[in-house]
């Protein structure tokens, strides 16, 4: 694993954090009362003094384990978040924090993963989280990164893994520029639904905004389906799905 140097003082004063993880870090301010701010602030400054992994834990990974008692459940994610982003935390950070964390902490590690990884290094995260049951990791996984770096086999087993295990395809970035013309994608919703069918139960409502999108002539993204965004989480859990395991906190 690589171990990042220490930055001087000056040199963090000149990093400026990304727009949509300013924004986020301004959201965040807005929700959390005094104490939680403070803490908060104590510790995105420790991340940022201290980057990078030392020794068998560092001090930002303390911190992130203790964001949802410090800032609370809701709030905890954005809080990871933004300590990962202060961290600079690279694909080995990032995958001790998920091997090592609780399903929430492992859901704010996807989460960041627009904002830190540029190619596809983290790829094995996002595969990892796609072969659980745990809907709001699967919704993680299938955010922004997956939508820029999964290949076309792999992105349409997640699309896949969302109709089976309920996780709207809202959660699915970039959908209707990935799902458009897509023929092998048609072909394997028809046979998902082919199979309901003949067992008698019903065909979700997301396999045929899906497959629509599949169409040649479909309208693009105003067809139906996510707008594409930056990937930015909120300040609170988000919503629409629940984990079906794993800690929250």
């Amino acid at each position: 694993m690589n171990h990042h140097p220490h930055p001087t003082r000056d040199s963090r004063a000149h990093h400026t954090p990304q727009p949509a993880v300013a924004v986020l870090h301004s959201r965040l301010n807005s929700c959390l009362g005094p104490a939680a701010r403070a803490w908060l602030d104590q510790a995105l400054d420790e991340a940022a003094t201290h980057p990078g992994i030392h020794g068998p834990i560092s001090v930002w990974e303390l911190r992130i384990a203790e964001a949802g008692r410090r800032c609370g459940p809701e709030y905890a994610d954005a809080a990871r978040v933004l300590l990962l982003h202060a961290a600079r935390a690279d694909p080995d950070a990032l995958a001790r924090v998920y091997r090592q964390g609780t399903a929430a902490e492992r859901r704010a590690v996807l989460q960041a993963l627009p904002h830190l990884v540029t190619g596809p290094d983290a790829l094995p995260l996002v595969e990892d989280a796609l072969r659980t049951n745990d809907t709001r990791l699967v919704a993680a996984a299938v955010g922004p990164y997956a939508a820029r770096h999964l290949d076309a086999h792999n992105w349409r087993h997640a699309v896949l893994k969302c109709l089976f295990t309920g996780v709207p395809v809202d959660e699915v970035s970039d959908l209707p520029r990935r799902a458009h013309a897509d023929a092998e994608l048609a072909r394997m919703l028809g046979d998902y639904a082919d199979e309901r069918t003949a067992a008698g139960r019903s065909v979700p409502e997301d396999l045929h905004r899906v497959l629509a999108l599949t169409d040649p002539t479909a309208a693009g993204s105003a067809a139906a389906g996510r707008t594409p965004t930056n990937g930015a989480p909120g300040p609170a859990a988000p919503s629409g799905t629940r984990a079906s395991s794993g800690k929250e906190s």
